[in-house]
C-alpha cells in the first residue's frame, strides 16, 4: 500500500516536473519565434502605363493605382507610368498583349483601329443614356460579357479589363466662331477620335484623329479649326483659352465615355484571387471618386475660364444635336451591315437604355427648373 502510494506521487511529481519543463519549452520556443526577424515577401510590382502626360486624367490613374496599393497591403503595388514612357498610346493595348507592359490605363477608341466596336464600350452612339447607364449596361445588362467576346474570341487578346470613372457628356469644344447652325461645322477641319470621327465626318467636317497633347498647338498653327478634348480642366490646362474664345458645352459626338484598365490576362490568371479582387475593386472605388472629383474640378475651372479668361460659353444648339444623331443613325446602319458582332452590341445596348431610360426620363425631376428658382436664369 505504501509502495504504491509512493510510486503514484512520483507519477505525479514527475508529470508537474514535465509540464512545467513543456511550459518553459513553449515559452522559450514562442521567444524564439518572436525575437526572429520578419522577413517580409516580396511585392508583386505591376508596371502601369497610362495614356496621359498630366494633367487631371493623370490624377484619375493614379488615384486607382493608389488604392490598388493601398488594398493591398504591400503585396502588390502598381507602378504608374506617364504617357510614352515605354510605348506610343497606339501601342499600348498591344504592349500589353504581349506582356511588354503589365497593364495600361487608357480609354477604348484608342484602339478603334484593331475594330470600330471597341468604340461601342466609350465613344459610342447617345441612345438616351449618359456615361453612368453605359456603365451599367456593361456591369450588369450584358456588356462585360460582349466586352469579352470582343477581347477574347473576336480580337485574341490576352487582356482582362475593367471599366472606371463614368465622363460627363463631352463638350462640342472649341471654334473660331458662335456655332448656332450645323451648316457653320461643314468643311472645318475638326480634332475627335473614334466613332466620333466617322458621325462627323457624316456632318461634313474634315476630321483630325490627334492625341491630347498635340490638340493646342495644331489648332494655333491652323493644323486644325476646331476641337474638343473631353472637359473644361483638361482643355484649360492644354491652353485652348489662348487659341480661341468660343466653347461649346453639351454634344452627342461622346456623351458617354469611361476610362478602361486593362491587364495581361496570363499574368492576371496568375495573381492570388485577392489581388484579383484588389484589381477590380479598386476600379470601382476609384470610379466613385473620379466623379465626386470631377464635379468640383470641371466646374471651377469652367468658372475660371469664363471669369479669367475672358471665354464664351455656350450651350451646343439642340439643331446641331439632332443632326449629329441623324448622322449617327447613318453611321451604325453602315457598320451593323458590314459587322454583324458591331450589330449584336448595338441590339444589346439598344435594348438596355430604352428599359433604364424609360425609368430614369419619368422618375427624374427638372433640375433645371430648380436651379432657376434659386439661382436666376442660366
Amino acid at each position: 500500500m505504501t509502495k504504491t502510494t509512493e510510486t503514484n506521487q512520483d507519477k505525479a511529481l514527475s508529470r508537474r516536473k514535465f509540464l512545467k519543463g513543456s511550459g518553459i519549452a513553449a515559452t522559450g520556443a514562442a521567444a524564439a519565434v518572436l525575437s526572429a526577424p520578419h522577413v517580409a515577401k516580396a511585392a508583386t510590382v505591376l508596371k502601369v502605363q497610362a495614356a496621359w502626360g498630366g494633367g487631371i486624367f493623370l490624377e484619375f490613374a493614379q488615384d486607382y493605382a493608389d488604392r490598388v496599393n493601398k488594398m493591398a497591403g504591400g503585396s502588390m503595388k502598381i507602378e504608374l507610368l506617364g504617357v510614352d514612357a515605354v510605348v506610343k498610346t497606339a501601342e499600348m493595348q498591344t504592349a500589353v498583349h504581349k506582356g511588354v507592359l503589365d497593364g495600361a490605363h487608357l480609354v477604348t477608341a484608342y484602339w478603334y483601329s484593331k475594330s470600330p466596336v471597341a468604340s461601342l464600350f466609350g465613344t459610342g452612339p447617345c441612345f438616351g443614356w449618359s456615361a453612368n447607364e453605359l456603365m451599367g449596361w456593361i456591369q450588369y445588362g450584358g456588356g462585360r460579357e460582349l466586352y469579352n467576346e470582343l477581347m477574347h474570341d473576336k480580337l485574341r487578346l490576352n487582356l482582362v479589363g475593367f471599366f472606371s470613372g463614368p465622363m460627363p457628356a463631352q463638350p462640342l469644344g472649341w471654334f473660331k466662331e458662335h456655332i448656332t447652325d450645323a451648316s457653320q461645322m461643314k468643311g472645318l477641319k475638326y480634332r475627335t477620335v473614334g466613332l466620333a470621327a466617322d458621325v462627323l465626318q457624316e456632318m461634313g467636317m474634315s476630321v483630325v484623329q490627334l492625341p491630347g497633347g498635340e490638340i493646342q498647338p495644331s489648332m494655333k498653327s491652323g493644323l486644325i479649326d476646331a476641337a474638343e478634348f473631353n472637359n473644361p480642366t483638361s482643355d484649360k490646362d492644354f491652353g485652348m483659352q489662348d487659341v480661341s474664345k468660343h466653347y461649346h458645352l453639351a454634344s452627342f459626338h461622346q456623351s458617354q465615355e469611361s476610362f478602361e484598365i486593362i491587364f495581361n490576362k496570363t499574368l492576371f490568371d496568375n495573381l492570388s484571387p485577392e489581388q484579383q479582387s484588389i484589381l477590380e475593386y479598386a476600379s470601382e472605388a476609384a470610379s466613385s471618386d473620379m466623379a465626386w472629383k470631377a464635379m468640383e474640378r470641371y466646374s471651377a475651372d469652367l468658372v475660371s475660364l469664363k471669369e479669367e479668361h475672358g471665354v464664351n460659353v455656350y450651350r451646343t444648339p439642340d439643331s446641331v444635336m439632332a443632326d449629329q444623331l441623324k448622322a449617327w443613325d447613318v453611321v451604325v446602319d453602315r457598320m451593323s451591315k458590314d459587322d454583324p458582332f458591331f450589330a449584336k452590341v448595338v441590339a444589346s445596348q439598344k435594348a438596355w437604355a430604352k428599359r433604364y431610360g424609360a425609368y430614369s426620363l419619368q422618375n427624374t425631376p427638372n433640375y433645371r427648373l430648380a436651379y432657376e428658382h434659386y439661382y436666376g436664369k442660366l
